[in-house]
């Protein structure tokens, strides 16, 4: 019996292990641009969350081959890319923007106002 169990973990491990995409970000005055590099992934297999602190990317790649066509090697051995992050209370996880093209998405999530710089006006008395 703890045999079936030990096989049914490594199955259940199996299925949720995903490659990570490589990301670039890139912070400016008033957020971050993530870029993550998803070849493979449809719009519609793409999935974003944001729960409290934390984004999750996830997408599930879906290569098409042509009927009646076998591929003979592929360097993609995992169907499934998988990111987590951890946010900064700097950051406005609400106002996160999203677009997606070409196997690349783009993430802007802006400073929450109270991180951002403001300008003090100087009273002359």
């Amino acid at each position: 019996m703890n045999e079936d169990k030990a096989v049914a973990r490594q199955e259940a491990a199996r299925d949720e292990r995903a490659m990570m995409p490589p990301v670039d970000v890139v912070e400016d005055a008033a957020g971050i641009t993530l870029y993550a590099d998803m070849p493979g992934v449809p719009k519609d297999r793409l999935a974003l969350q944001v729960e409290a602190d934390t984004l999750t990317i996830e997408g599930e790649v879906a290569l098409a081959l042509p009927e009646g066509m076998e591929a003979s090697h592929a360097e993609v051995s995992l169907p499934r890319y998988r990111r987590v992050f951890t946010l900064s209370k700097e950051l406005d996880a609400g106002k996160v923007g999203a677009e997606f093209a070409n196997g690349v998405l783009k993430l802007r999530i802006p400073k929450a106002e109270h991180a951002q710089a403001r300008r003090v006006e100087i009273k002359v008395t």
